[in-house]
């Protein structure tokens, strides 16, 4: 959906993605604007980091398949825009191509910078002295230039007071792919029932987790597949909804979950010594109270990210061209 940042009158709509000079499309030359050059450092600094893990086998365990699996798709979904931008095919493309790029490098982004942290934190530490080590770092190096490089792209690419554009080119629109990555980041953490099943409230918190997550997913599927008018209400009354209903389901996810895991009143661990499986450390593994002390920290970062996601909707002018 169109949409424009500005509080004032609506100006034309501008070609220069957000870069304040004309995109060549359908052409070579694409490859020689700045935002052509950026991908194609995306492209190399994302397929040199697979190429040095897999050349010496370092990716065992699911934090490194979690890495490779993170620099194979941006890689191979950056060459995938590169083709469409040099052929001229975005309006061929089945996606909405105002917001499909900037939704996936800032997707690109987060994944990227997540494999930059849990990748060395998790892995590379454990690896003895020599070939593989010197290979895990350097492609750590590389992934951290590849999440600098799409960070840019958003960037540059996000609205600017005045234009018209696609709705995930706004800050809400980032705010939601935020929100998403950071549910799936808690999913992650929460992938053993155990703990939570033990207790209602902590189920709740689950319950929370997913419808968020799932409303949050719609927003963007319907907005990259221009879908936005399918919905039986308008779509700027269901974003603000969403983000209302959200503040207030993370709100008591925030109360519940740091309660109950770590109040020994109701059976939790206020310390992590008091949790067995932290007792020494492991490669590829995070103990209980570590995964709860992550799901407490990421349900506060989602809560103050639907916060201002509901702040900057409301500021928000929806207009259809």
């Amino acid at each position: 959906m169109p949409v424009t940042v500005t509080r004032t009158t609506i100006t034309t709509t501008s070609s220069s993605s957000g870069l304040g000079f004309p995109t060549t499309v359908g052409s070579p030359r694409a490859l020689t604007q700045p935002l052509g050059l950026l991908r194609l450092l995306q492209l190399i600094s994302t397929c040199v980091a697979f190429s040095l893990v897999a050349s010496v086998g370092a990716w065992t365990g699911a934090m490194g398949n979690w890495s490779m699996f993170t620099w194979c798709f941006c890689f191979a979904v950056t060459l995938i825009i590169l083709i469409v931008e040099l052929g001229g095919l975005q309006a061929r493309f089945p996606l909405s191509w105002r917001n499909f790029p900037i939704t996936y490098a800032c997707y690109a982004a987060l994944f990227c910078l997540s494999a930059s942290i849990i990748y060395p934190t998790t892995y590379v530490q454990f690896l003895s002295h020599g070939r593989s080590r010197d290979h895990a770092i350097a492609a750590t190096t590389f992934s951290c230039i590849a999440c600098v490089a799409y960070a840019t792209e958003v960037a540059w690419t996000r609205a600017r007071p005045g234009e018209i554009t696609g709705y995930m080119a706004t800050v809400p629109g980032l705010l939601k792919v935020l929100e998403t990555f950071v549910a799936c980041v808690i999913f992650a953490f929460i992938s053993n029932p155990y703990l939570y099943q033990h207790q209602p409230a902590l189920e709740w918190c689950v319950a929370v987790y997913s419808i968020c997550f799932i409303l949050a997913a719609v927003a963007i599927l319907l907005n990259l597949g221009d879908c936005t008018n399918m919905l039986p209400v308008p779509f700027p009354s269901f974003l603000s909804g969403l983000a209302l209903l959200s503040v207030l389901f993370y709100a008591t996810a925030l109360v519940l979950w740091p309660l109950y895991q770590f109040d020994e009143k109701y059976h939790g661990q206020p310390r992590r010594s008091m949790d067995g499986s932290c007792s020494s450390s492991h490669a590829y593994y995070v103990c209980s109270w570590d995964r709860r002390l992550a799901v407490a920290i990421l349900t506060a970062i989602n809560l103050l990210a639907y916060v201002a996601d509901l702040v900057y909707s409301a500021r928000l002018v929806f207009v259809r061209v």
